[in-house]
């Protein structure tokens, strides 16, 4: 089967930047439901469509056509008392960025010191070209559930609430509202 619109495409991947750093191995494979569904990034879609088990190719992606340049605009510097503890490197809160519009966004700790905290509201990978191996394994049509949802369902999919993974380490971070 080729991959196309409302397929369910599983790929082995490699992740790494411009300079061949690895970021990510890719240790379990991506699975989603291809067709713009923003599953996964569009320049990924793009070069796998049509294509069939087997297919293996190596592309780079650069800022704009994966995470964004970086803006400095959305570090912010905050009082550490404003902030739950114990408070660690890597946590992440839900807050508004200057001039967003209460659009929230997501804000990593980056530094602490003895009274301040750096928030950085970047992705992590924002301003960074990436380098993807790709190698598709598994194509097969989507159900119906799985493109009236939007997803793919099962295994190395999204699950609705009886999985016990689900809430996993680190998520009841985003839930911390920062003004």
């Amino acid at each position: 089967m080729k991959i196309a619109q409302n397929t369910v495409v599983t790929v082995n991947y490699k992740l790494s930047d411009a300079q061949n750093n690895l970021i990510e191995d890719g240790a379990q494979p991506m699975v989603y439901l291809h067709g713009g569904y923003e599953n996964t990034l569009p320049k990924i879609e793009e070069e796998l469509d049509g294509k069939d088990v087997g297919y293996a190719s190596t592309i780079q992606i650069e800022p704009e056509d994966a995470f964004g340049d970086y803006d400095p605009t959305l570090l912010k510097v905050e009082e550490r008392n404003r902030l739950p503890e114990p408070l660690e490197v890597g946590m992440q809160f839900e807050g508004v960025a200057e001039g967003s519009e209460d659009e929230p966004t997501i804000f990593t700790v980056t530094e602490i010191a003895d009274d301040k905290v750096v928030l950085d509201g970047n992705h992590p990978l924002a301003g960074m070209a990436l380098r993807f191996e790709l190698s598709v394994i598994d194509v097969r049509a989507a159900t119906e559930e799985e493109i009236a949802h939007g997803h793919v369902h099962g295994a190395h999919g999204h699950h609705h609430g009886d999985e016990p993974d689900e809430g996993e380490e680190g998520d009841h971070f985003r839930s911390q509202p920062l003004q």
